[in-house]
C-alpha cells in the first residue's frame, strides 16, 4: 500500500482509487489529473528533476518519502533480458532470470496474422511483469530500408501498414499486464552505421508516408505508454529530443500522452532534452558514470545541468512539470495500477505461444520437386550440414540477447522428430563466438570441417544446410551493419561444394535480413527461418516434417543484388551517407515499391511464400465502382483450398493511383487477411480499405490529400502475384 503524505494536505491512499474505472486499455481512475497535480504540489524541485533520468543503468529512481516507486525497465522486444548490473553492462549472474525465448519480430510480421502479434503480447508481458519490470523497451518498428541493416531482425519490414498493423496488438498485449511497451526507435534509425551521429535527410512526404505510420498506429490505436527516441539526426538535430518529430507531430498532433524515454546515450543537450520533448533520460555517458564521483547519475543532462536552469529561472517550472505529469501517469497506469497482475514465466503456455508464431513465420522460398515436406516415417539418412543447425541465437545481437531458459536447436528438433532416420551433423564451418562492437575469429580448423562436412553430404540421402546469419557484430547484431550480401564464412563456396557431391539438397537459412542466393537454382528448397527462440528446433521440425503447412510471407523484399535494392542504387550518399549525412533519395520507393515501379525484378517478393497446398483465388469484386472519401471500399474473393493438405493463404489487396499529379509508387498494400482452410474448403473473403487511406502526403499544403479520379485494386497473394486488377474512382 502507498501513501502520499503532506503536512497540509491529507494523506491519499492508492489503493482507495475506485478499482471500477480500471481496465487493461487506459487503467486510470477518472480523476487522475487532479490526483497527479496533487501530488506534484508535494514534490520538491531537486525530486522532479531526479524523476527525469535514470539512477541505474535499468531504472529511474521514485521518491521515498512520499511513496512514490522506482521505474524499472528491461531490454526485451522478444523476451526480457537478463539482470545488468547497477552501474556497468556486465550481467548481474542471477539463477531466477531464466526466460521464454519468443521468435524476433521479423518471424512475426511474416505471420501476417494480427491475433498471433496480441498473443505475443500478452506472453511476453506476463514475462515481463513476473520479473516486475514497469517497461518493456519494445516493440520495434523501423522500416527495413537495406539489408544490411543489423537490427533489421528486430523489426516488423519494409511496409508501414504491415508494421502498423501487427504493432498495435502487440502493445495493447504487452500492456494488459500493466507493462509498458515501448515503441522504438523514433525515428529514422534505419541503420546502425554511425547511428548516433549521422543526419539523415527525407522528404516530408517519405517521412510520413513510409517511416512515421507505424509510429502513429503505435500512438493512436496502440495507445502505448512510451516511446524510446533514436540515436541518429534529422535535419541536424538529435531525434530524441527533436522540435518537430517529438513537439509537434509525437505530442501535439497525435496526442500522445505518455513518457518519451532516451535511447542509452541518445541525449546530447540540456537545452534540448528540456524544450524538445524528452521525458526521461537513459545511458548518458557522463564522466560521473564511470567514475565513483558521488551521485555520478546527477551529472546526466536532465539532472544538475536541468536544475540549474530551472532555479536559474531559464526553464519555466512547467517544463519539468509536465515531464513529471507524464512520468506519474505511467506509474498509475503500471506500478501504482492497484489492479495489475503478478505475471507468469517460463509456462508450458507461453512455449505453445512462442512455437505457434514461429511455425506460422517460417516462410518457404523454394520447393523444387515437393523436396519439402521430408517423410518422418522414411528410414532416410539425413546430412545436417551447417553451425546454426547448433548456435544459440538468443546469444548476441546487442541491447535484445536473451537468458533462455530453453533453446531447442534445428539439430535437436530434427533428431525429435525424425526418429526413424539417421542423422548426421557436421558443422561445416565455424564463425567464432559472438562479442558486441568486436570479431572474434574462430579457432577451429576451418578446412577439417569442411571436409567432414562434404563428407557427410556423400553418404546422405538428403542434405539440410542450415546456415544463414548469426547475432554476432557485422550481422544481425546491435552496433554494427553487416559489411556484405553474401553469406559469409564460405558458406556458399560450401554449398556449391556439397551440391557437386548431392543434388538433393535443401537450405534452411536462419537470419533477419536478405542474402544474396548465387545457388538458388541448383537447391531443391529453401526455407527462411528467422530467428525463432526457445522452440527454434521444434518449429522447423514441424515445417519440414510436414506437421505443419507453411504459411509465412516476407515481410521485406529479397533483391537479386545488393544494388537492386533503392538504397543501394543511389550511391554511398544514400547508404550509408559520408559519415556526417545521409540522404534517402529513393524517397516513398522502398522495398516492394520501388521493385514495382522501377520494374526490378526481386529474388522473392514482398508477401511471397510457398505451401504444400494450392489455392485458387476467384470472384474477386469491389461493393462499388465508385466512392467518396468517407466511404469504405470493401473488397470481396472466395479462396479455396485445392489442394491435399489444411493450410493457409494471406489475402494481400495492394492500390494504385492511375495518372497521379505526383509521384507514387505502382502499387501499395491497404489490406490483408490471412484465411485457413481444410483440403477442399472455400471461404469468402472480405478486407475492408477507408477511402481516406488512399491520401497521399501533399508538401505543398503539409496535410494528407485524397485525389479524385481512377485507382486500380491489385488482389492476390504477394506483391508480385496477382490474381486481379480491379478498377475503382473516387470522387
Amino acid at each position: 500500500m502507498i501513501f502520499l503524505f503532506n503536512t497540509n494536505i491529507q494523506a491519499q491512499k492508492i489503493s482507495e482509487f475506485p478499482t471500477s474505472n480500471y481496465d487493461f486499455s487506459n487503467p486510470l481512475p477518472q480523476n487522475i489529473d487532479t490526483k497527479i497535480d496533487s501530488i506534484i504540489s508535494l514534490l520538491t524541485l531537486e525530486e522532479k528533476v531526479a524523476m527525469c533520468h535514470a539512477q541505474s543503468k535499468f531504472s529511474t529512481p521514485g521518491v521515498a518519502r512520499l511513496g512514490i516507486p522506482e521505474i524499472w525497465m528491461s531490454d526485451g522486444p522478444h523476451g526480457v533480458r537478463g539482470e545488468i548490473n547497477w552501474d556497468n553492462w556486465g550481467y548481474a549472474d542471477w539463477t531466477n532470470d531464466y526466460i521464454t525465448a519468443f521468435p524476433a519480430l521479423t518471424c512475426l510480421a511474416a505471420t501476417f496474422n494480427p491475433k498471433l502479434s496480441n498473443d505475443y503480447g500478452v506472453n511476453v508481458g506476463e514475462e515481463a511483469r513476473y520479473r516486475k519490470k514497469d517497461i518493456l523497451l519494445g516493440p520495434g518498428v523501423n522500416i527495413y530500408r537495406t539489408p544490411l541493416n543489423g537490427r533489421n531482425f528486430e523489426y516488423m519490414g519494409e511496409d508501414p501498414f504491415l508494421a502498423s498493423k501487427m504493432v498495435v496488438p502487440y502493445i495493447k498485449g504487452v500492456q494488459q499486464n500493466g507493462v509498458a511497451a515501448c515503441v522504438k526507435h523514433y525515428v529514422l534509425n534505419n541503420q546502425e552505421l554511425w547511428r548516433g551521429h549521422i543526419n539523415v535527410e527525407v522528404s516530408d512526404r517519405a517521412l510520413y508516408e513510409i517511416y512515421l505510420p507505424a509510429f502513429k498506429a503505435a500512438v493512436e490505436e496502440g495507445e502505448a505508454w512510451s516511446i524510446m527516441g533514436a540515436y541518429n539526426q534529422f535535419r541536424g538535430q538529435h531525434t530524441t529530443h527533436h522540435q518537430l518529430l517529438t513537439n509537434k507531430i509525437l505530442k501535439e498532433d497525435w496526442a500522445f500522452d505518455g513518457v518519451v524515454i532516451s535511447d542509452w546515450g541518445s541525449t546530447h543537450n540540456t537545452n534540448e532534452a528540456a524544450l524538445f520533448g524528452l521525458d526521461m533520460e537513459m545511458g548518458t555517458g557522463t564522466d560521473g558514470l564511470t567514475s565513483s564521483t558521488e551521485s555520478a547519475y546527477d551529472y546526466y543532462y536532465l539532472a544538475n545541468p536541468f536544475l540549474k536552469l530551472l532555479k536559474d529561472k531559464e526553464i519555466d517550472e512547467e517544463v519539468v512539470n509536465d515531464k513529471v505529469r507524464r512520468i506519474l501517469k505511467l506509474m498509475f497506469r503500471t506500478n501504482m495500477n492497484p489492479t495489475r497482475n503478478f505475471g507468469r514465466m517460463n509456462n508450458v503456455e507461453h512455449l505453445e505461444v512462442a512455437r505457434n508464431i514461429a511455425t506460422e513465420g517460417i516462410v518457404l522460398l523454394k520447393n523444387e520437386n515437393q523436396f519439402f515436406p521430408i517423410n518422418p516415417s522414411k528410414k532416410l539418412t539425413i546430412a545436417v550440414i551447417g553451425e546454426n543447425a547448433t548456435r544459440p541465437m538468443t546469444i548476441g545481437g546487442g541491447s535484445s540477447e536473451l537468458k533462455a531458459k530453453l533453446e531447442v536447436s534445428p539439430l535437436q528438433g530434427l533428431q525429435s522428430r525424425f526418429k526413424n532416420a539417421t542423422i548426421i551433423h557436421a558443422m561445416g564451418y565455424s564463425s567464432g563466438p559472438s562479442a558486441y562492437g568486436r570479431v572474434i575469429p574462430s579457432n577451429l580448423d576451418q578446412n577439417k570441417l569442411k571436409q567432414e562436412a562434404l563428407e557427410a553430404a556423400a553418404k546422405s540421402d538428403i542434405v539440410l544446410f542450415i546456415g544463414g546469419l548469426n547475432k554476432s557484430y557485422l550481422q544481425d547484431c546491435e552496433g554494427g551493419d553487416r559489411t556484405q550480401f553474401e553469406l559469409p564464412f564460405g558458406q556458399d563456396g560450401l554449398i556449391d561444394e556439397i551440391l557437386a557431391i548431392n543434388k538433393n539438397t535443401g537450405v534452411v537459412l536462419v537470419s533477419g535480413n536478405a542474402v544474396a542466393m548465387p545457388w538458388l537454382s541448383k537447391v531443391q528448397g529453401v526455407m527462411q527461418t528467422w530467428y525463432l527462440g526457445s522452440e527454434a528446433g521444434n518449429a522447423i521440425a514441424d515445417i519440414i516434417s510436414g506437421d505443419a503447412n507453411p504459411s509465412g510471407k516476407l515481410p521485406f523484399s529479397f533483391p537479386v543484388k545488393l544494388k537492386d535494392n533503392a538504397a543501394h542504387s543511389f550511391g554511398e550518399l544514400s547508404y550509408p551517407g559520408d559519415s556526417i549525412n545521409q540522404y534517402y533519395k529513393e524517397d516513398i520507393l522502398v522495398g516492394y515499391r520501388w521493385h514495382d515501379t522501377k520494374k526490378i525484378e526481386s529474388l522473392f517478393s514482398f508477401g511471397y511464400g510457398l505451401s504444400y497446398t494450392s489455392f485458387e483465388i476467384s470472384d474477386i469484386k469491389t461493393d462499388k465502382k465508385t466512392y467518396t472519401a468517407d466511404n469504405q471500399i470493401k473488397i470481396s474473393c472466395k479462396v479455396t483450398n485445392t489442394g491435399n493438405s489444411d493450410g493457409a493463404e494471406v489475402i494481400q489487396v495492394y492500390i494504385g493511383k492511375h495518372k497521379s499529379k505526383v509521384k507514387r509508387a505502382l502499387k501499395e498494400l491497404k489490406g490483408f487477411q490471412k484465411v485457413k482452410l481444410i483440403k477442399g474448403e472455400t471461404n469468402e473473403v472480405e478486407v475492408v480499405i477507408n477511402a481516406k487511406d488512399l491520401s497521399f502526403y501533399d508538401e505543398t499544403v503539409s496535410d494528407w490529400n485524397l485525389e479524385k479520379g481512377t485507382y486500380y485494386v491489385y488482389v492476390g497473394n504477394a506483391s508480385n502475384s496477382i490474381s486481379e486488377k480491379l478498377k475503382i474512382k473516387i470522387e
